[in-house]
This record gives structure tokens, C-alpha cells and sequence, in this order.
């Protein structure tokens, strides 16, 4: 073969291999994230995640939410890749039409959630709701906690005056006596009760499970397998040093959630952390959920969250 004709064969390949390493060199993934979620903040902070990716040819993006059912809205205009969020938003998400599936979740973290009242409040029990104003950010986490609490006093949403505010607007509204309760999640419960000395009505243990999971844009999980679980293995590594360090980790935290170190060390105590891939057990206790909210009028029709889990696409294609 002479050179020319050499060239002539191999330059296409070289082409499309030098066309290949530029679109891999241009990936960038990009994560939605709330400042409360801490170990997120930690590995957004030292950059170790920038660092897994680099040999892939990944950059790395952080996008910062409120709150998770914002955040699971910017997932579904295809603003991130990849977000972080409690059990409750990727149902209402999912209800709305969301593209997206189950990638992992964070174990269980009933403490982290809770209903309070302020310190000098009449209200001892949950039962003391009824008819009360209780302000939530709505379609979070903490929604199916009240759900949960009411259920067990044999009371619904409807028997309260259910106020949906954002965690600052909450906050605010809180101190100032326009509500009665707020139903929160760390680290701002943490902060309530050590700035305000609010009282904890109820916690999710024996109500929830409080899972936090991991999402992706659907076809971002298929293409992106190992960008995936390059995260997964940063985002563990991170959670093993967090878990054998909380004040040093509280002490990185701290400014950057704009609370106090102690604030954010008492958080991070009732968290476990640590990514893991959902397993069928997790995926039906989001399906309860799923009917729960349904059952109530919370979303217009009922779903099925397996069809949000990695490879839900092709089997219903196989099926038709």
C-alpha cells in the first residue's frame, strides 16, 4: 500500500477520532444543587469532583436551586444533567410529565426533617394542628412528612391552613408570628432551633424515611454512564471523609450555607450520606409516596416511579 493510499484510508478515521476526543474534551456536567445539601457544597468547594472528571475530559458545572422542585424544573428544561433532591419533588415532577430517572439515593434520614413551633407556642402535639397555619415549601421532602404526621392523628392537609413559602420566606414568616408551624428539613431546622429555640412537634422517625436521590436527564444517564460513575465515586469519597470529620467539615460548610459551624455540625449529624444504586425496596417506598399524593388530590394522576428508573425506556419499548 503506497503512503498516499494510506493516508486516503486512515484519514477519515482520524477525522472522526480527532472530531470524537474534541466533543468528549467539551462534555461538561452539569449539577443541580441547593446550598443546604452539604456534601454537595463540600465537593463543590474543594473542587474534588473537578478533579475525578479531568481525565475524562470533563468540566464540570454547578447550578444552585432553592429548593428541589425548582430544581427538578431546571432537570426538565435540560438547564442541568444531573440534581440532587428529597422524595417528594421527583413524584410531583414526575406527575407534571418530567423526563428524568433514578440514578441513586442517600439512606434513610428521619431526624433531618421536622415540624416546629416557636419556643413559647401553645401547640404541644401534633393534634394542636388542626385549623392552625403551617407553612411548608411545597412538593418537598417535608411535605409527605406532614402528610405522614397528620395521617396518624387521623387528620389530612385540608384540616389545616397549609401555607406554601420558600425556606426564607418561611423563616421570616415564622418569627414573626404569621404562621403557627413550619415543617422544615436541615440545615435550616437545625438553625430554627439553636437561633430561635423552636420545638420539635415531630420528627420523621416512625413517620418517614426521608431519602435524598440522585437525578438524571434521561439520555444524559445513558450516554454518560462513566461521567455518572465518576460522580458516585467522588461523592462517596467525600462522604466517608465528611462522616470521620463533621467539625472540620462543618468549619468548610459553614460560611458558604451562611450559618454558624455548630449550626451546621448539628446537621450534619443526622445525616448518613454516602450514594448508593436504588434498589427495589427504596423505589416502592417512593411508590407509596406516589399513591399517597394521589390519593389526596396533591397530583392529578397516579404514577408509576418504576417507569423513571434507568432502562424503564427500553423495556416498554421491548413490550410494544
Amino acid at each position: 500500500m503506497t503512503l498516499r493510499s494510506l493516508l486516503r484510508w486512515t484519514a477519515p478515521l482520524l477525522l472522526a477520532a480527532s472530531l470524537h476526543a474534541h466533543a468528549q474534551a467539551q462534555t461538561t456536567l452539569r449539577i443541580g444543587f441547593q446550598k443546604s445539601a452539604s456534601l454537595l457544597t463540600l465537593q463543590k468547594s474543594n473542587g474534588s469532583l473537578e478533579k475525578k472528571l479531568a481525565p475524562l475530559g470533563v468540566s464540570v458545572k454547578w447550578v444552585e436551586f432553592p429548593a428541589g422542585p425548582q430544581l427538578l424544573e431546571g432537570l426538565n428544561v435540560g438547564a442541568v444533567d444531573v440534581g440532587f433532591v428529597g422524595e417528594a419533588p421527583p413524584i410531583f415532577a414526575q406527575a407534571a410529565g418530567a423526563r428524568f430517572v433514578y440514578i441513586g439515593f442517600d439512606p434513610a434520614a428521619p431526624e433531618a426533617e421536622a415540624i416546629v413551633v416557636p419556643k413559647d407556642s401553645t401547640i404541644k402535639t401534633v393534634a394542636d394542628l388542626k385549623g392552625r397555619k403551617v407553612a411548608l415549601n411545597k412538593g418537598s421532602n417535608v411535605h409527605y412528612l406532614l402528610v405522614k404526621a397528620l395521617e396518624k392523628q387521623g387528620l389530612k392537609p385540608t384540616d389545616l391552613q397549609v401555607v406554601y413559602l420558600p425556606p426564607a420566606d418561611a423563616r421570616a414568616a415564622f418569627e414573626r408570628g404569621a404562621v403557627d408551624a413550619w415543617v422544615i428539613w436541615d440545615p435550616f431546622l437545625a438553625a430554627v432551633e439553636q437561633q430561635s429555640g423552636a420545638r420539635v412537634l415531630a420528627d420523621g422517625r416512625g413517620l418517614v424515611n426521608n431519602y435524598a436521590y440522585y437525578l438524571a436527564e434521561r439520555s444524559f444517564a445513558e450516554k454518560q454512564p462513566q461521567v455518572i460513575q465518576a460522580l458516585f465515586d467522588d461523592t462517596q469519597a467525600q462522604a466517608n471523609w465528611l462522616k470521620g470529620n463533621i467539625k472540620a467539615a462543618a468549619a468548610v460548610i459553614a460560611p458558604l450555607q451562611g450559618l454558624a459551624p455548630e449550626v451546621v455540625e448539628k446537621s450534619l449529624t443526622r445525616y448518613q450520606f454516602g450514594v448508593q444504586p436504588l434498589t427495589p425496596a427504596v423505589a416502592a417506598e417512593q411508590q407509596k409516596i406516589a399513591d399517597t399524593f394521589h390519593a389526596l388530590g396533591l397530583i392529578p394522576k397516579p404514577i408509576r416511579v418504576a417507569d423513571a428508573l434507568p432502562g424503564a425506556a427500553k423495556v416498554a419499548e421491548a413490550a410494544r
